[in-house]
C-alpha cells in the first residue's frame, strides 16, 4: 500500500530553511507549544496535495504561504514543498505505478503562481489531485482529520456521507474522470446535433455558389462577345477614319493653295502697311518734340507763377513792416522805391514770358493736329487689312462647311441604306427565334415544384419523428443514467457499510449483536437498553455469553402503557426474558408516570434512546451507546439490500428502454438523412427549372425589347432617308 515517507519544506510559512520531516511506519507525533509551526506542517502537506484556496491555507492570497521575513531575516521569493511516497508494493495509480518512490513537488514564486512536478517531470495540478483522489486522499479528504472534523463527519448529511463512503471505496478519482468525460460527451452530442444544420446551410450556400458560377460563366461568354463586337466596331471606325483622313488630305491641299493666294494678298497689304509705318515715326518724332516744348513752357509758367506768389508775399511782408516800424520810414521808402523798380522789371519779364508761352501753345496745337491725322491714317490702313483677312477666312470656312455637308450627306445616305438592310435582317431573325422559343419551361417548373413540396413535407414529418425519437432517447437515457447512478450510489453505500462493519473487531466469539435484527427506528432504544451486553456472545465458552434461562417462573409483566421491546426485535431465545422486561414508552412524561410501577429488573426506554431503570438509574438520549451505530449500520444494510434488488430491476428495464429508444432514434435519423438528400436533389432540380424559366423569360423579354427597338429604328431610318 502506498504511504508517505518524507515531507520537505523550504521557504514555506515559518520554515524559512530547508526542513525534512521523516514519516516512519506506525504513529508519528509532533509535540510543541502554540505557534511553533505544527499546523504549518499539515498545511504544507495539504498544499502539496493540490489545495487551491488561500483561505484554507489561512491567508488572503496564495503568495502568503511564502516566508514573509522578520526583523532579523529577509523575506523569501520562493516556497517549495516536496512529498515522498513509497510505492514498492506497486499499488499506485497506473500512470505512476512503475515508480518505486514517487516525489511530488509544488513550487511557488511570488507573483508568478505555482508549478507541479512528479519525479522532476512537470505535470498539471489536476494530475496531482487525481493521483491523491485515486489513493483515497487529497487536500480536502476526510483522511486528514483536523479539529472539529470528527463531529462534522458524525453530523454529516447523506450527500456528505456519500462522499465519505466514495472516498473509502476509492472511487473519488473515477467520479472526477467520469464528470469530465460526461462534459466532453455532452459537448460532442451538441456539436453533432448542430452538424446537420450546418451541413444543410452549407449545401444551400453551395447551390447559391453554383448558380453564381453559372452566372459568372455566362457573363464571361457575353463579355467575350461584347469585346469581339467592340473590336469589330473599332476596326470599322478606324477604316472610316482612314478614308476621312485621305479625303481631308485632298481638301487640305486645296485649302493650302487658297491660303497661299490669300497670303500673297496679305503680303501686299502688309507692304502698304509698312510704307505707312515708315512715315509714322517722323510724325511721332515731331509730336514728341512739340510735346517737349509745350512741357518746357508749362514749367516756365509754373516758375513765373511761383515768383509772382513770392513777390506778393514779400509785398505783404513789407507792408506789415511799414505798419510796424514808423521810425524807419525813410529807409523804408527807399526800399519801397527799390521794390517798385523790381516790380516793374518783374512785370516786364512776366509779359515776355506770357508772349513766349502763347507761341509755344500754338505750336503744340499744330503738332497735335498732325499726330491725330497720322493716327487716323494708320487706323484706316489697319481696318482695311483686318477686313480683308476676315473676308478670306469667312470664304474659306464657307467652302469647307459646304464640302463637309455634301460629303456627310452622301455618307449618311449610304449608312441609312445599309442600316435599313441590317434592321430588316435582324427583325426577321428575332421573329424566327421567338416562334421557335415557345418551349415547356413552365411545365418542367411545375413538376419540379410539386416534387420539392412533397419531399419537403416528407422531410418535415421525418424531422418531427426524429425530434420525438431523440427526445424519447434522451429521456430514457437520463432515466437509465439516473437509475444507474442510484444503483451505484446504493452499492457504494453498501460497500462502505460492509467495509466499516468489517473493520469492527470481532474477536474469537462473535457478539450476539450479529444475530439481532431490529425494526427501523428502534436501534437507539435497543442500544440504550442492552448497552455493553450486546457485545456478549452466544458461545458457552466465551468470557461473556448469553445462555438460555432455566425453567423459571415467568417474569412480572410490564406496567400498562409500556410495550415490550421484544415486539420490535428479532433476537435469539437467550435474550427473550431480557427483552420482555424492557418497555418502550413514547416520551419522557410517560416514562416518569410509569417509573413507580417498575419492579426489579425492569426498565423503560424511548425510541430516541433515553433510559429509566427500576433502581433509579437514568440515562438521557444525548449519551448514545457505541452499539447504536452498529445497529443503525445493520438496519441500513438490510434496507440497502432490498433497495439494490429493486433498483437493479429498474436499471435493467431502463437500459433496455434506452437501447430501444436509441435504435428508434438512429432509424429516424437515417430516414431523415435520406429524405434530406432527396429534398436537396429536388431543390437542385427546382432551382435549375426556375433558372431555366427565368433565363427563357429574360431571353424572350430581351428579344421583344430588341424587336420593338428595331421596329422603331426601322421607322426612324425611313424618316431619316426621306
Amino acid at each position: 500500500m502506498v504511504h508517505f515517507t518524507k515531507l520537505r519544506l523550504a521557504g514555506f510559512k515559518s520554515f524559512v530553511d530547508a526542513t525534512e520531516f521523516e514519516i516512519q511506519k506506525g504513529l508519528t507525533g509532533i509535540v510543541g507549544p502554540n505557534g511553533c509551526g505544527k499546523s504549518n506542517l499539515l498545511e504544507g502537506l495539504r498544499w502539496c496535495m493540490g489545495e487551491s484556496s488561500a483561505r484554507q491555507m489561512r491567508g488572503g492570497g496564495m503568495d502568503d504561504v511564502i516566508f514573509n521575513g522578520t526583523s532579523e531575516r529577509p523575506a523569501r521569493n520562493v516556497a517549495e514543498v516536496i512529498l515522498h511516497l513509497d510505492n514498492r508494493d506497486r499499488t499506485a495509480p497506473a500512470a505512476f505505478n512503475e515508480l518505486e518512490e514517487i516525489e511530488i513537488c509544488r513550487r511557488i514564486e511570488r507573483e508568478s503562481g505555482s508549478a507541479y512536478s512528479v519525479n522532476g517531470k512537470d505535470v498539471r495540478a489536476r494530475d496531482v489531485q487525481l493521483l491523491f483522489a485515486d489513493l483515497s486522499s487529497g487536500a480536502r479528504s476526510t483522511a486528514i482529520v483536523s479539529q472539529g472534523r470528527v463531529s462534522a463527519i458524525i453530523q454529516a448529511k447523506p450527500p456528505e456521507r456519500r462522499l465519505l463512503l466514495e472516498e473509502a471505496a476509492g472511487i473519488t478519482g473515477l467520479h472526477s474522470r467520469r464528470h469530465e468525460a460526461e462534459l466532453k460527451l455532452r459537448a460532442a452530442e451538441q456539436n453533432l446535433a448542430r452538424l446537420d444544420d450546418v451541413i444543410l446551410a452549407l449545401q444551400n450556400q453551395l447551390q447559391g455558389l453554383k448558380r453564381q458560377a453559372r452566372q459568372a460563366s455566362r457573363y464571361r461568354n457575353l463579355s467575350d462577345h461584347i469585346r469581339r463586337a467592340e473590336a469589330l466596331a473599332y476596326h470599322l471606325r478606324w477604316q472610316k477614319t482612314t478614308m476621312e483622313g485621305v479625303a481631308a488630305g485632298v481638301r487640305l491641299a486645296e485649302i493650302e493653295a487658297d491660303i497661299q493666294a490669300l497670303t500673297l494678298e496679305a503680303a501686299q497689304a502688309s507692304t502698304a502697311l509698312a510704307e505707312a509705318g515708315a512715315v509714322l515715326p517722323g510724325l511721332r518724332q515731331d509730336e514728341a518734340a512739340a510735346a517737349a516744348e509745350r512741357h518746357r513752357a508749362v514749367v516756365e509758367g509754373d516758375a513765373v507763377a511761383a515768383e509772382e506768389q513770392r513777390v506778393a508775399q514779400a509785398t505783404r511782408d513789407a507792408e506789415a513792416r511799414l505798419a510796424q516800424i514808423g521810425a524807419d520810414r525813410a529807409r523804408e521808402e527807399a526800399l519801397l522805391a527799390d521794390a517798385a523798380a523790381a516790380l516793374e522789371k518783374l512785370a516786364a519779364e512776366r509779359a515776355e514770358l506770357e508772349a513766349v508761352a502763347a507761341g509755344a501753345a500754338e505750336e503744340l496745337r499744330e503738332a497735335g493736329a498732325r499726330a491725330a491725322a497720322t493716327r487716323a491714317e494708320v487706323e484706316t490702313l489697319d481696318g482695311a487689312v483686318t477686313e480683308l483677312t476676315r473676308k478670306i477666312a469667312s470664304d474659306d470656312a464657307k467652302r469647307a462647311e459646304l464640302a463637309r455637308r455634301i460629303e456627310a450627306a452622301e455618307r449618311r445616305l449610304a449608312e441609312i441604306a445599309r442600316r435599313g438592310a441590317d434592321i430588316a435582317r435582324e427583325i426577321a431573325a428575332i421573329e424566327d427565334q421567338l416562334r421557335a422559343a415557345a418551349g415547356g419551361e413552365d411545365e418542367a417548373l411545375a413538376t419540379a415544384q410539386a416534387n420539392y413540396d412533397a419531399a419537403q413535407a416528407d422531410m418535415e414529418a421525418a424531422e418531427h419523428a426524429r425530434s420525438a425519437a431523440e427526445a424519447e432517447a434522451g429521456e430514457t437515457k437520463r432515466a437509465a443514467d439516473t437509475s444507474g447512478e442510484t444503483l451505484a450510489r446504493l452499492r457504494a453505500e453498501e460497500k462502505g457499510l460492509r467495509a466499516a462493519m468489517a473493520q469492527t473487531p470481532q474477536g474469537q466469539h462473535p457478539p450476539v449483536l450479529d444475530r439481532i435484527a431490529v425494526e427501523s427506528g428502534y436501534e437507539a432504544a435497543l442500544g440504550a437498553a442492552l448497552g455493553e451486553d450486546l457485545k456478549a456472545s452466544l458461545d458457552a465458552d466465551a468470557p461473556r455469553s448469553w445462555q438460555a434461562p432455566a425453567d423459571h417462573p415467568l417474569p412480572p409483566a410490564l406496567p400498562e402503557g409500556a410495550e415490550p421491546l421484544g415486539k420490535f426485535v428479532v433476537a435469539p431465545p437467550a435474550l427473550a426474558r431480557r427483552l420482555a422486561q424492557i418497555g418502550v414508552v413514547p416520551d419522557e412524561a410517560a416514562a416518569l408516570a410509569l417509573l413507580p410501577q417498575l419492579v426489579q429488573g425492569q426498565r423503560l426506554v424511548t425510541k430516541a434512546g433515553a433510559l429509566w431503570r427500576w433502581d433509579g438509574l437514568r440515562k438521557s438520549a444525548d449519551a448514545p451507546a457505541a452499539e447504536v451505530a452498529q445497529l443503525l449500520q445493520m438496519s441500513r444494510l438490510r434496507e440497502l439490500e432490498a433497495e439494490i434488488a429493486t433498483q437493479e430491476s429498474a436499471a435493467h428495464a431502463a437500459r433496455d428502454l434506452a437501447t430501444e429508444a436509441q435504435a428508434k432514434s438512429q432509424v429516424a435519423f437515417e430516414k431523415l438523412r435520406l429524405l434530406r438528400d432527396t429534398t436537396k436533389r429536388a431543390l437542385s432540380t427546382l432551382t435549375f427549372a426556375r433558372e431555366e424559366q427565368a433565363r427563357a423569360l429574360r431571353v424572350a423579354a430581351e428579344r421583344n425589347a430588341r424587336l420593338a427597338a428595331l421596329v422603331e429604328a426601322r421607322d426612324r431610318n425611313a424618316a431619316d432617308h426621306a
